[in-house]
């Protein structure tokens, strides 16, 4: 692995997988507890607004944060490919990921909550952080994906918009995970102008609800 100045902020490593070459930008807590590592949806990389907006919040309550890009998209890529090699990608960074010797909580928004939710009991992942979790296709409930959620063995939190046409907080199943809503938020967690909330104040009650919900992880 080697630093790789082009990746935005905090501290990037580049790491070889069976699938690529992935990326690791670090955003370090002094007398960190926790790691939290986020993986980025199949439309989008590590800027999403919600991963930047932990990325900022996290450290603060002695969490270290990884924003993992998996290998299509340090690649260049404008299509995900497909599940098995995400999570191929996603195991192999993992040992960069526990290297500080920290409790490792997985996460991701969208496709890369989905891929913490499957590894997560393989890999030893103290938690598991979904955002977004895109419960089925829109307009197709039928095709549900509730058995990766609700398979994780370990804790879990899912961070969903009141308006994500993935799945809204009432179509999720009951199960051992905690659900926080972010109101009228939709997939990429936007609101309309019309809900009276800002941008700012919506990655308020986001970064406010995971940093709470880390805060009671026990270590």
């Amino acid at each position: 692995m080697s630093p790789d100045r082009s990746a935005p902020g905090g501290l990037p490593v580049r790491v070889p997988t069976p699938a690529g070459e992935a990326r690791i930008t670090w955003f370090p807590s002094a007398g960190a507890r926790l790691v939290l590592a986020l993986g980025h949806g199949a439309g989008g990389g590590i800027e999403a607004r919600d991963l930047a907006a932990l990325a900022a919040a996290a450290p603060g309550h002695g969490v270290s944060v990884a924003l993992v890009e998996q290998p299509w998209r340090v690649a260049g890529k404008k299509v995900a490919p497909a599940p098995k090699t995400l999570d191929t990608g996603w195991r192999a960074v993992w040992p960069e990921l526990a290297t500080p010797g920290l409790p490792v909580v997985a996460g991701g928004r969208s496709a890369g909550a989905r891929v913490a939710c499957r590894t997560a009991g393989e890999l030893g992942a103290r938690a598991v952080l979904a955002l977004s979790f895109p419960l089925h296709p829109p307009g197709r409930p039928e095709r549900s994906r509730a058995g990766e959620l609700l398979g994780t063995g370990v804790p879990t939190l899912v961070v969903q918009g009141g308006n994500d046409p993935f799945g809204r907080p009432a179509e999720f199943p009951a199960g051992g995970y905690e659900m926080a809503e972010v109101p009228h938020g939709d997939h990429g967690f936007a609101v309309p102008k019309r809900s009276g909330l800002t941008e700012a104040q919506t990655m308020e009650i986001l970064s406010g609800a995971v940093t709470g919900w880390l805060d009671r992880l026990p270590t």
